[in-house]
């Protein structure tokens, strides 16, 4: 005997969208969640939303299309993601956005920006942030009738003859017709970062941190596999920089800094965006760059962070006081000279002072000759200097995942469906990849596939 056509295992945005889909489509819903409320990362977000061809883009006058957002996803990861999946994705985008706005989600035209690194704008930011859109989707399945039940940990779930008929929790059984898992990722959960992502895993937890939802334990992730759920996505993982002095993000680094890797070579532009500069930093030898600097551009850096307001951050790595405090500590290098610099901080002296040399030319000649950085700009020519180490080993989301088909239905690895299960979010693996495209995508890809599986869901329960 079943106690409801649907469980829902997660109460973020994912689950929410899969909760109201299933309830549209007829269903009896259940949410179980492990918090102390609804939410999960989805509410702890910016409320961005990535799509293509949205009724937003052509009031601001953008041609896009679905097509044109494939092409630029699969191209930007080199064609190595699961082509229905990221086909399935592109196609829903748009009217997921519209099913959003439905909802009562407003996205204004001037919230529409270039969030990835191509020349489209797809980033539709939200008036207001993630806890603002995720206040809508819970409205929306509580007007519904679903039933959401917080401080609830699903622990494994029920199979029989090879379909899953329902959890566990806390000591009792709920069944019903299909289960959704939208658990999150496993950021939380370090035994499963060094198995997924060992590279970053075995670096120092001074770098390598995780902000995001602490019920993002990979349950999901643990339950379907126990049930011979397949895995898809290991070893990704969108990473970003920073140069450790605390657990606050730090995707932004100012356009005077410079970045050199041990052999004192620069690499890159400073200023690129995080889903660059992490895999950059990444590429170079030890996983490691350091910023460097000198004294008069240390003073003249803020106290605050640039886009402390927009962002609603305080603390700023990067503040002339900061950084004079962390040198205090010594966890920021300082020298009399670059040779001496190079020696305590373990980098190339020859290649450093080369880099600098170049680049205090190109900086009194007006611009960046090599990496065509935009300024302002600083020279590196002033005692004391300066030299903090930089590692790409943060993240506030996963990618690996439990294998799904476009119809968000859990694949064993055989490629066979398991009967009655289904994944959404970061729960499920495939669809992001080792790039992540843009701001948005995280949220797009939760509330998109939640919605895909809530439908299958609510059509295989009451079949």
């Amino acid at each position: 005997m079943r106690d409801c056509d649907v469980i829902v295992v997660g109460a973020g945005g994912a689950g929410m969208a899969a909760a109201i889909e299933a309830a549209d489509n007829g269903a009896s819903v259940t949410v179980l969640e492990a918090g102390k409320r609804p939410g999960g990362s989805t509410a702890l977000s910016g409320g961005v939303f990535y799509a293509a061809g949205t009724s937003i883009q052509r009031a601001a006058g953008i041609e896009d299309d679905a097509e044109r957002m494939f092409r630029y996803i699969m191209t930007f990861n080199q064609w190595k993601l699961e082509p229905w999946l990221i086909r399935r994705f592109c196609e829903e985008s748009a009217p997921t956005l519209e099913w959003l706005i439905g909802l009562g989600v407003e996205f204004p035209v001037d919230g529409l920006y270039v969030s990835g690194v191509d020349d489209t704008p797809r980033g539709h930011h939200t008036h207001g942030s993630g806890a603002v859109l995720f206040e809508h989707l819970l409205g929306a399945a509580s007007a519904r009738g679903v039933g959401i039940h917080s401080g609830v940990r699903v622990e494994s779930l029920l199979v029989e003859d090879g379909r899953v008929v329902g959890v566990s929790a806390q000591g009792g059984e709920m069944r019903a017709g299909a289960v959704v898992l939208a658990t999150g990722g496993y950021g939380a959960n370090r035994a499963l970062l060094a198995e997924l992502n060992p590279e970053v895993a075995a670096q120092d937890e001074r770098w390598s941190f995780y902000f995001g939802s602490e019920t993002s334990r990979g349950d999901g992730l643990l339950m379907g596999r126990a049930a011979d759920a397949d895995i898809a996505g290991k070893g990704r993982l969108m990473v970003n920089a920073s140069p450790g002095f605390s657990r606050d993000v730090a995707d932004f680094h100012p356009p005077w800094l410079v970045f050199v890797n041990r052999d004192g070579q620069r690499f890159m532009d400073e200023t690129w965006p995080y889903c660059i500069a992490g895999h950059l930093i990444e590429d170079q030898p030890g996983r490691v760059c350091f910023a460097v600097f000198d004294e008069p551009t240390r003073a003249a850096s803020p106290s605050r962070h640039p886009f402390a307001d927009k962002l609603g951050v305080g603390d700023y790595a990067y503040s002339c006081d900061r950084l004079a405090e962390e040198a205090e500590k010594g966890r920021v290098v300082v020298a009399d000279s670059l040779a001496e610099l190079a020696a305590k901080a373990g980098i190339d002296a020859a290649g450093l002072e080369g880099a600098v040399a170049a680049y205090n030319a190109d900086v009194r000649g007006g611009g960046d000759s090599r990496f065509f950085k935009k300024g302002p700009l600083s020279t590196i020519e002033t005692p004391p200097f300066y030299a903090a180490e930089v590692h790409a080993a943060s993240y506030g989301a996963t990618s690996a995942g439990l294998r799904i088909d476009p119809d968000a239905r859990v694949l064993r690895a055989d490629q066979a469906v398991i009967p009655g299960l289904y994944a959404a979010g970061e729960t499920a693996g495939g669809v992001l990849g080792e790039r992540y495209i843009g701001g948005g995508n995280y949220i797009s890809n939760a509330i998109i596939f939640g919605r895909i599986a809530g439908r299958g869901a609510a059509a295989l329960a009451r079949a």
